[in-house]
């Protein structure tokens, strides 16, 4: 992004992306409580603008990992540490800079949990991808079996649990998103998926700030 704050607390359609994530999340009646996981240096932010909300579910901000899979397992692990909390606790992970998802995704994540223990959101590919050998083409697949991954993620906690565990022990191993873990360590495992949104989309760079702000505004 090459900002001077984490872009989780840029602001777009005036209130940091951070917000428009935690209000979603805090008004979905299928979610019971937030915990938020962020560098040591912005939880007093995160509790700030969570506070100025009226974010009322946010249980905890903790301390994330080196890593996006270092980040889960400390969520993982602050969950499976709460009091009344067991195995087949159902558990999203949700990337903070996807601040346009909707309740509708929310919920059919948790719904799809009811008949399986992983499960994400997706769209289907409207764009040709191809696999590449340097400069050049390797190979195009059907597009028709290809979906773009989004978040949230939503797992039954002692699954997510210990495959995190096994991701962390294997240093050959780097997981671009929680699903992969699953897909490795639990192939045994299906993970469904349901429909995403092109709206919910990640902000990674300045142009989707910009396009973040125009959905806004447009909503």
């Amino acid at each position: 992004m090459g900002a001077a704050l984490p872009k989780q607390l840029l602001e777009v359609a005036g209130k940091p992306v951070l917000q428009h994530t935690l209000e979603a999340f805090d008004r979905s009646p299928v979610v019971d409580r937030i915990v938020l996981v962020m560098a040591e240096g912005h939880h007093e932010a995160a509790w700030t603008i969570a506070k100025a909300a009226n974010v009322t579910k946010l249980s905890a901000v903790i301390a994330g990992g080196a890593t996006r899979a270092g980040s889960s397992l400390a969520a993982v692990r602050w969950a499976l540490a709460q009091p009344g909390v067991g195995p087949e606790a159902r558990l999203l992970l949700h990337d903070a800079a996807r601040m346009l998802v909707t309740g509708r995704i929310i919920a059919d994540v948790v719904a799809a949990l009811d008949d399986c223990a992983a499960v994400t959101a997706a769209v289907p590919s409207s764009d040709t991808v191809v696999e590449t050998d340097g400069d050049r083409i390797a190979a195009v697949p059907d597009r028709s079996r290809l979906a773009r991954v989004q978040t949230p993620q939503g797992f039954r906690l002692g699954l997510i649990a210990a495959a995190h565990e096994a991701a962390a022990a294997d240093p050959g191993f780097t997981p671009t998103d929680d699903c992969s873990v699953v897909l490795r360590y639990r192939p045994d495992v299906p993970v469904r998926t349901v429909a995403g949104s092109d709206r919910n989309l990640k902000v990674t760079g300045p142009d989707d700030l910009a396009i973040a702000e125009a959905l806004l505004r447009r909503a």
